[in-house]
This record gives structure tokens, sequence and C-alpha cells, in this order.
């Protein structure tokens, strides 16, 4: 049996304000466990300023931190963007889902752009978008309209384009799809 008051409750006590040393030892602990870009640590760093408060001798500067950490080599946002654009155009997502992302996780425009896919590699993202969720010729049966018109729209969402989502669904067989594709590696081994 458990005795009255033997188990109170323990009492939360607020965390400690931050200082030059807390916020660093944060950031090191952040990047070592989340591949990140410099913009995402730095709005990490505002966010515990703003739970814990700051009582360090100089302001607070989690810009200057995130900028040393990217110097440094411990983010590497043209990396990031890389990796990032690769596995969602694997996971089948296109073009415009890829810019959203790498915006969102407030990579400059220079570097989004350089990370975006070519046609191939558009053209390869729709059809594994259309193989898992089964649209088009994966399908099996040629689809009623109103459910080609939703799996079009499905595909417009996760970031291809009109003509490459078109492409797709209007394959009468896989085999057609997959020469879709082929005929954009061809393109590029001409150029």
């Amino acid at each position: 049996m458990v005795r009255e008051g033997t188990h109170e409750r323990r009492r939360r006590r607020p965390p400690k304000p931050l200082d030059e040393a807390r916020l660093e030892e944060l950031a090191l602990a952040y990047v070592a466990r989340f591949a990140t870009t410099a913009a995402k640590l730095e709005g990490y760093l505002a966010r515990k300023l703003r739970e814990r408060g700051w009582e360090g001798e100089r302001p607070a500067d989690p810009a200057g931190i995130a900028a040393r950490f990217a110097e440094l080599g411990y983010i590497d946002d043209e990396a990031y963007a890389r990796a990032r654009a690769g596995g969602l155009l694997r996971s089948g997502y296109g073009a415009r889902r890829i810019d959203q992302a790498l915006r969102g996780a407030g990579i400059d425009e220079d570097l989004r752009a350089g990370a975006q896919p070519g046609e191939r590699a558009r053209r390869e993202a729709a059809l594994t978008l259309a193989r898992k969720r089964r649209f088009g010729p994966f399908g099996g049966e040629v689809p009623e309209r109103d459910r080609r018109e939703k799996q079009l729209a499905a595909m417009i969402r996760a970031g291809h384009g009109f003509d490459d989502a078109r492409a797709v669904m209007d394959a009468k067989d896989v085999a057609e799809a997959e020469q879709w594709v082929a005929d954009a590696a061809d393109d590029e081994e001409d150029r």
C-alpha cells in the first residue's frame, strides 16, 4: 500500500536561463543530432532563448553562432539541400515540393536552384509516386473520370508539373510510362 503523502509529486523547477556556454552547448547538441541549416539552427536557438531567457554578459547572438558553425563546417547548407532534394525525389515528390521544403529550411535561392532536379529525375519521381500510389498504369484498370482527376490532383499537390502528371496518367501501360522516363534520359545524353 502507498501511504498518503509519501509520493508527493515532484515540482518541476523552471529551467535555468541560458548564458554563452549553455547556448553553445545547445547548438552543438542540435547539430550533432540533426542534419540542419544555418537558418534552422538560428531559429532553434532563438526559440530556446524565448523559452528560457538570457543571463549572459553580452547579448545573445544566435546568428553569430550559426555563422560560426557554418564556417567550421558543422553545418553545410549546400549538402543539406542536395540530400533533402534527393530524398524527396526518391519518395516521389516533384520540383515544386522540393523548392518549398528547401525554402522552409532557410536555403537561399541560389542553392535551391542548384538542387532542382533535371528532366529525367523529375520524370522518375513522377513515376515513383504513381507506382507507390497505384496511379495511372500502375492501378491495373483504367480509372473513372472523377478518380483520374483526383489522382492527377494528388500528383500536382506532390509538386509535379501538370504536363508530367498528365503524361504518367495518360500512359497506356507501365512500359509506356517507363519509356517516357527513358526518353528524357536520351535527351539528356544528346546535350
